[in-house]
């Protein structure tokens, strides 16, 4: 009898992202804050799981990521990695927690992977933060980078704004990039960031990008979770919704609203009778 029992996917390794862009294998990527939503990602073959600070929008209803705390990452951090056996987990450093000093950025870094279980943390900004990146390298902590629209400085920033339009915007990203490449980042983020820059900082960068809004030419791809599963009516114009799981989620809240109210459920077969 041929077994239909799925053959068990092997861990992905911090090596593996490297040996994926020489490749020219595309890495997958997907947020998750939730063990039911991370074992359902795993399983299905997602590379990486990211447990992004867009908690504080997506799951909390605090409005933006800068309002997210250290202590509120951790528990979603720790969920996720608890239901994960093959997925590589990247937990965000929220703002605040690492800005302050090298030293700063270390301890909240080895507090997301003791308490959490992360394996492997991620914060925004460039040549700025490559003394904290390098810090939390040294530490024997995996370190992501991000760059683009970096939502933690969106005042900054103007608002939700797509990046490297302006004059010198290749050279200036570039430096950033290649400072956290020296620092010891394993990948970096582009965020919003246009297309052709995008693509030519990918083939400038030794190490993996993973684009959120720019363009094919980058190494891997990184959606919120909700945005491509159709959670909610909105969803920003560079994110494909696959599914729509809100509108069934709906429709089944709806289904047994209904039926709690005409007294069909529970039926004889959802009950004890003895």
């Amino acid at each position: 009898m041929t077994s239909t029992t799925r053959p068990e996917r092997k861990k992905v390794r911090i090596h593996h992202f490297r040996e994926m862009k020489a490749r020219g294998e595309k890495i997958t990527m997907l947020t998750a804050y939730d063990i039911a939503t991370a074992r359902i990602f795993d399983e299905a073959g997602v590379d990486v799981l990211l447990v992004g600070d867009s908690l504080g929008d997506n799951i909390l209803g605090q409005g933006n990521t800068a309002a997210v705390t250290l202590d509120q990452m951790i528990p979603f951090v720790r969920a996720v990695t608890g239901a994960t056996s093959s997925a590589f987990v990247i937990g965000d450093l929220p703002f605040g927690s690492y800005e302050v000093s090298p030293q700063q950025a270390v301890t909240s870094s080895i507090r997301l992977v003791k308490e959490g279980g992360a394996h492997a943390v991620k914060f925004e900004g460039g040549r700025r933060v490559s003394a904290q990146a390098k810090a939390v390298v040294d530490a024997g902590i995996p370190f992501c980078g991000h760059l683009g629209f970096t939502p933690q400085s969106e005042n900054m920033l103007g608002g939700h704004r797509v990046q490297g339009r302006a004059e010198g915007a290749y050279e200036t990203m570039l430096a950033d990039a290649l400072a956290l490449q020296e620092a010891g980042a394993f990948m970096v983020v582009l965020e919003m960031v246009i297309e052709p820059v995008a693509t030519k900082l990918t083939k400038a960068l030794d190490v993996p990008t993973i684009g959120i809004g720019a363009g094919p030419g980058t190494d891997g791809q990184v959606l919120v979770w909700l945005d491509m599963a159709g959670i909610g009516d909105w969803s920003p114009s560079f994110a494909k919704r696959y599914a729509e799981i809100g509108k069934a989620l709906g429709k089944a809240a709806s289904a047994y609203a209904s039926e709690v109210k005409d007294g069909t459920f529970p039926d004889a077969g959802h009950f004890f009778s003895e």
